[in-house]
């Protein structure tokens, strides 16, 4: 996930700085991407991944069975993250990026391009590992993005009604049934809302995302039963889709949602659909 990642020092310290859990989630995916540099994406993963982390390539799968099962690649997978952030415990958080990858490593011509979603949990030791990672393919973007952005509004809600994420991914579940996907996403993801399409660039904000599923003409529906994790104040969960048009189903895949809890309301902040071809 990246190479280019010791850029704009400054712009880390007053983003990052101001909350350690974070900087050190940060710092844990930038020493990811390194070790992939260094050694080699395989011995990355191995390192980064938590036990029961899983990948989406594209349907889910444990992490480090699969690359325990795959052999030396003289490829070179190179990614930077550009937006994170981190619950108010720092139990949990998550990043997104660009990533590159050239297939003749270092000294070639990158020739796939994407975003990434990792999802971190802390560990016993104090060290940060994936618990999801999950990604699209899209063109190649103008700029290879290294500047981090967390949240305009970093203050926390710590719960103390205990309200459950949860509740309002049920909610969310059965709406996209009974009203569509739309009007879900109207009803529950932030004004800023970050959108992963395979085939596209990151869809930043509700009013486009909206915007990109009205087009498509499609409904959508996700499975009943769905993992989930929560904090106080930040959860995530996956699940599967299908995809219909006329009547007739066009795609199915795996999906990832990340929800923040904001003035006592949980709401989307993060929506990943990944077809499975």
């Amino acid at each position: 996930m990246k190479l280019l990642i010791l850029l704009l020092a400054l712009s880390m310290a007053i983003t990052v700085t101001a909350n350690p859990d974070l900087e050190k989630m940060v710092a844990t995916e930038r020493r990811f991407a390194e070790r992939a540099a260094e050694t080699s994406t395989k011995e990355a993963f191995l390192e980064f991944a938590a036990k029961d982390g899983v990948l989406f390539l594209p349907d889910r799968i444990n992490a480090i069975e699969y690359w325990k099962g795959r052999g030396a690649s003289t490829g070179l997978l190179s990614w930077a993250p550009n937006y994170a952030d981190i619950s108010a415990n720092g139990l949990m958080g998550y990043t997104t990026g660009n990533w590159e990858f050239r297939p003749k490593g270092r000294d070639g011509e990158p020739e796939g391009f994407g975003e990434f979603i990792t999802v971190w949990l802390r560990q016993p030791d104090g060290n940060y590992r994936f618990v999801v990672d999950i990604g699209i393919g899209h063109e190649r973007p103008k700029v290879f993005s290294t500047e981090l952005a967390t949240v305009k509004d970093p203050s926390k809600d710590l719960n103390a009604d205990r309200r459950s994420a949860a509740d309002s991914a049920n909610a969310f579940y059965a709406s996209i049934y009974s009203i569509g996907l739309a009007k879900a996403y109207e009803n529950f993801a932030t004004s800023d809302v970050r959108g992963f399409r395979e085939g596209m660039m990151p869809v930043i904000g509700r009013k486009d995302l909206v915007s990109v599923v009205k087009k498509e003409k499609a409904r959508y529906d996700l499975a009943k039963r769905s993992s989930f994790f929560e904090t106080a104040d930040l959860a995530y969960n996956t699940n599967t889709y299908r995809k219909f048009l006329d009547g007739k189903i066009v795609e199915k895949g795996n999906t990832l949602q990340i929800w923040r809890l904001i003035d006592k309301k949980w709401r989307l902040v993060l929506d990943v659909f990944k077809p499975v071809p």
